[in-house]
């Protein structure tokens, strides 16, 4: 059960972590709701250092998590 838990966990670190790189520069982005809840977050949430900065964020979370994910299937390969 334990084994099941980390996988799901990785899979739901990797998934995030690709939605973080892909959804600043999707439409989505620019209609959503804290744009019209807070339009005084449109001059920071629209701006491209802010989105690429959200995009590195999910990239290096992706990474991680795809290494961790290959660290543990060498370690039970290696263990059998």
């Amino acid at each position: 059960m334990n084994r099941v838990l980390r996988v799901i966990l990785l899979l739901l670190w990797l998934e995030m972590g690709l939605l973080l790189v892909l959804l600043p520069w999707s439409e989505y982005w620019e209609a959503n709701y804290f744009l019209n809840r807070f339009p005084s977050l449109i001059h920071y949430l629209l701006n491209p250092y802010v989105r690429g900065a959200i995009s590195g964020l999910g990239l290096v979370d992706a990474i991680l998590a795809a290494e961790t994910f290959r660290r543990r299937a060498v370690a039970i390969v290696e263990r059998h």
